[in-house]
């Protein structure tokens, strides 16, 4: 494999990852808004969005490829995502600071694994963050 072709697929399983988990946190996020017949099936909706996420794949594609940091922090972000889905099924309520407290330790090491992302795809640090801090929204009910 080039150089090129080898640096192509690494932002492809790169990008990949991390708009799958994205995705995922908010899925999670909506779902755990919405209204449920019960707590059964609450739980069973959020469980099956984190098993239907696509994010099996994502990862696999991330250990078969990527260098041992990215993998690494690439899995701290799911063990984030799963305290997330865990707290969400135990009736966590959305903005609370149990909430809030888990979105930002996902933030945290969304953003460390972004950056070990960019070096090894060899472009440089963002300078600011991607997105705000939970308490970063000017509007209570955004958060």
């Amino acid at each position: 494999m080039t150089p090129g072709a080898a640096l192509r697929l690494r932002l492809d399983i790169h990008t990949q990852y991390t708009t799958t988990v994205k995705a995922l946190g908010g899925t999670l996020r909506a779902l755990a808004r919405r209204e449920h017949p019960s707590d059964d099936e609450r739980a069973l909706e959020l469980r099956e969005a984190f098993r239907d996420s696509g994010r099996g794949v994502a990862s696999e594609r991330m250990w078969l490829i990527a260098p041992h940091p990215v993998v690494k922090a690439s899995d701290s972000v799911f063990h984030c995502l799963r305290r997330i889905c865990d707290g969400y099924v135990d009736g966590t309520a959305v903005g609370s600071p149990e909430d809030r407290a888990r979105s930002e330790a996902r933030g945290t090491a969304a953003a460390k694994m972004r950056k070990l992302m960019r070096e090894d795809l060899g472009v440089g640090p963002l300078t600011e963050r991607h997105s705000p801090l939970l308490g970063d929204y000017s509007d209570p009910a955004a958060q």
